[in-house]
């Protein structure tokens, strides 16, 4: 029986490292021809069978780190949902970092020194803009989902056309008549509300018409939101007969402050939303809404993600989506 022969031996016979030969065995790194042929030839010599390459083994891959600390309700959840199944089709695992958890965390900023995850997909990050700036200069591969506010230059962000959106609907409104158009927005600093009343101003801009403060409330993306922000609208000596909201939640408190007041929409009261979440076909009537791709912008995320993490070079760094115009029966002829 031929005996084998180890790679000891073989370093011996050629005068070459136990390194070396490992490496000429195995197929790894980089060696010369020369070394080669001299481990070929100590193996001619010892007349034995060389030793069995090991098997090289695919790297495991790290997950990837979904983080979304809000509730998972109709937008929110949609989206973590894109996300999360795009990234299981793919083959990558998900670390989910979700649920409504808003307080300050260095969540971000520990990512780059642990490296447990190999990228993050961030939907409407609350942390400051210096925390995500770290994680750039870190070259921590980082995908932004509607960004809250303006991300840093460089980085990766996806987020609906929500401008175009908002021009769309108020455009809506002001066809049907509407001269005075309240608006029940999100939060004064965030970046999306921003962007949607530049829409709505440039709706009314262009019918010849000036936005006015009085007619502007701020509040949290939520129902209690539209039924006292509506409610405030609605108590004006000259109440508005059309309300845009920031999202079909609002919405729904604004039709309750309305019907608190003994309105009917759209009769009296013309009422939008944002969205097109399971909630906006829930109304009486249904609610005219602005449809965001949310699927789209979490596979789009993904694929991002993905480029980033292999190297790879991107078409684009911020992608907007379109979004679509919902006509239901919340709106109708101004009265």
């Amino acid at each position: 029986m031929t005996e084998r022969i180890t790679v000891r031996d073989i370093a011996a016979e050629s005068g070459l490292s136990i390194a070396t030969v490992s490496r000429v065995i195995n197929a790894q790194g980089q060696v010369s021809e020369s070394a080669r042929h001299r481990v070929a030839e100590a193996i001619g010599r010892l007349g034995g069978t060389a030793p069995v390459p090991r098997p090289r083994l695919p790297k495991p891959e790290l997950p990837v780190l979904v983080r979304c600390p809000y509730r998972l309700s109709d937008y929110f959840g949609g989206l973590v949902t894109a996300v999360a199944e795009t990234l299981a089709l793919s083959g990558r695992q998900v670390l989910l970092d979700v649920g409504d958890s808003r307080l300050p965390a260095p969540v971000l900023r520990e990512l780059p020194a642990e490296r447990t995850v190999a990228g993050a997909v961030l939907i409407l990050p609350p942390e400051p803009v210096e925390d995500l700036a770290f994680l750039q200069q870190r070259r921590f591969p980082v995908v932004i989902v509607d960004p809250r506010k303006p991300v840093p230059r460089g980085m990766v962000s996806i987020a609906a056309a929500h401008t175009a959106g908002a021009r769309a609907i108020t455009g809506h409104l002001i066809g049907l008549g509407h001269r005075r158009i309240g608006v029940v927005s999100g939060p004064a600093d965030w970046l999306t509300g921003a962007d949607r009343m530049a829409g709505h101003l440039a709706a009314l801009s262009e019918a010849g018409l000036l936005g006015s403060p009085d007619l502007v409330r701020y509040g949290e993306p939520a129902i209690f939101t539209g039924v006292a922000a509506g409610g405030e609208l609605l108590d004006l000596p000259e109440r508005p007969t059309a309300i845009v909201c920031f999202n079909d939640k609002v919405a729904v408190g604004v039709f309750q402050a309305a019907a608190e007041r003994g309105l009917r929409v759209p009769r009296d009261l013309a009422v939008t939303g944002f969205d097109d979440s399971e909630m906006s076909l829930a109304t009486a009537p249904m609610l005219t809404t602005v449809r965001q791709p949310l699927p789209e912008m979490g596979r789009i995320a993904v694929t991002m993600l993905t480029r980033l993490i292999e190297g790879q070079a991107l078409d684009a760094l911020h992608i907007e989506l379109a979004t679509e115009l919902v006509v239901r029966g919340s709106t109708g002829e101004a009265p």
